[in-house]
């Protein structure tokens, strides 16, 4: 997966938003992680990403596809995932703090 910032800090002084692209290859999945404090909003450019989050101790998919929007409230565990083995997966992500906070977990649960 390749993260790069458009709107952050560093690029545009922005002080409490972060916005960017996220490339997910054919294939591939991320690894178990949520992002703090922050709250994401990720809009599907193209291809057919999954994400995955756990609610009430169970996972649960969400199978997006161009157009679609996805909400991540802040401190919930979740992933990205793109099954189709050839087409690589491209979103728009903006979240409410300026950084790009990913805490990885070793699992969705955080055991």
């Amino acid at each position: 997966m390749r993260r790069l910032a458009a709107i952050s800090g560093d690029t545009a002084g922005s002080a409490r938003l972060w916005m960017g692209q996220t490339h997910v290859s054919p294939a591939t999945r991320s690894s178990d992680h949520h992002h703090g404090a922050s709250e994401t909003a990720i809009y599907v450019v193209s291809g057919t990403p999954s994400f995955v989050f756990l609610e009430e101790d169970r996972e649960v998919r969400i199978d997006a596809k161009p157009g679609d929007y996805v909400f991540v409230p802040p401190y919930v565990p979740h992933r990205e995932e793109n099954p189709d083995p050839a087409q690589e997966a491209v979103v728009v992500i903006a979240r409410s703090t300026q950084e790009a906070i990913v805490v990885n977990l070793p699992s969705l649960r955080g055991r």
